[in-house]
């Protein structure tokens, strides 16, 4: 497919309608078979239960094109299986693993020609997301939903390269213990924006939450996950029952252990041990890692020693790796790209 007349090297990170979207709906028990359509609007009941109850779940991963021009994504099996874990605690329908990576091979074919040239620093988000569609009044889950897959072309998330962030030790807790925290569920994030936009009237990039029982332990931001790396490059993330499970931290962590042939470990990091760590950096699909460069709890700043200029040496190792990868650059493990055409 011709790509589009776009002007690629100057894209931002927002959303652009392409050409199709897919779609699936569950009635009576079962999906139907679904299809790829031009209409981008949704036409739901006032009583919808996503509207009613806030029952949706979502995940995103990307399509690049690589550097010999194979179109490929990274890793959906992974997303379709932590769909299928979503919609397991939100009592909805798990929509089949195989159904959603076939629907991601369909949605960006069809989109072929929104997938950014190699070298651009652009690539195609590709969003899959279901939510309760039917009529639900009492407190109960739906028994009507709609899954749906569009995609939009995006540019770097970091314009002129990932400039190390500021954190901020927030006063609220983004999940409770034994709650949706492990998730990708909408209500989440609807739960962030207050303090995240409260984070940015004060000056900083992100908040870095600590653990709601004990708020004495590290889990992860608004929309990240964090690892650390200490003075003798050792690779430590945080651990907790309540932390979303990112498929760019895992990788990370398995590139570090098999690429790098970093020492990895993952437990719980007690806030306290924070100013001991030589970097820090925020992991998820769209910016792959963003670097820490300082941490404020209530006033007291926390710097860490790779600055606020650059990336951290280990992070870039990290994040260059990934990304070979991803861009067909350096051989990955098996299963981690799906080629698309």
């Amino acid at each position: 497919m011709e790509k589009k007349n776009l002007d690629w090297a100057n894209l931002d990170f927002s959303y652009k309608k392409t050409d199709k979207r897919f779609v699936s709906n569950f009635r009576n028990g079962a999906w139907d078979e679904g299809k790829l359509t031009e209409d981008d609007t949704v036409t739901i009941s006032e009583c919808a239960g996503v509207l009613q109850y806030s029952q949706s779940c979502f995940e995103g991963l990307k399509a690049y094109t690589t550097e010999d021009g194979r179109i490929v994504a990274f890793r959906p099996d992974m997303n379709a299986k932590r769909m299928e874990n979503s919609a397991k605690r939100l009592e909805m329908p798990t929509f089949p693993p195989e159904r959603f990576i076939d629907a991601v091979v369909r949605t960006v074919k069809a989109n072929a020609g929104y997938v950014p040239p190699f070298g651009s620093g652009a690539t195609l988000y590709v969003r899959p997301y279901m939510f309760a569609s039917g009529p639900v009044i009492g407190v109960a889950p739906s028994d009507e939903y709609q899954f749906r897959i569009f995609s939009t072309p995006v540019g770097p998330y970091f314009k002129g390269g990932a400039r190390p962030l500021t954190l901020c030790v927030s006063d609220f807790d983004r999940a409770a213990p034994n709650g949706t925290g492990h998730i990708k569920a909408g209500l989440n994030y609807a739960m962030s924006l207050h303090a995240i936009v409260t984070a940015h009237k004060n000056g900083f990039n992100e908040n870095m939450y600590l653990d709601a029982a004990t708020h004495t332990k590290v889990e992860e931001t608004g929309g990240a996950n964090i690892i650390f790396v200490t003075k003798d490059n050792k690779i430590v993330t945080p651990k907790s029952g309540s932390i979303l499970p990112s498929i760019t931290r895992l990788s990370l962590l398995e590139i570090a252990r098999d690429y790098l042939g970093l020492e990895v470990e993952e437990r719980e990091v007690y806030f306290e041990e924070v100013k001991d760590f030589a970097e820090c950096g925020l992991c998820g699909t769209a910016a792959v890692i963003s670097p820490v460069g300082k941490i404020v709890d209530h006033g007291k700043e926390i710097c860490m020693p790779s600055g606020m200029q650059n990336m951290g040496p280990i992070t870039k190792k990290l994040y260059d790796t990934l990304t070979g990868i991803q861009m067909g650059r350096v051989e990955g493990p098996k299963g981690w790209i799906k080629v698309i055409e």
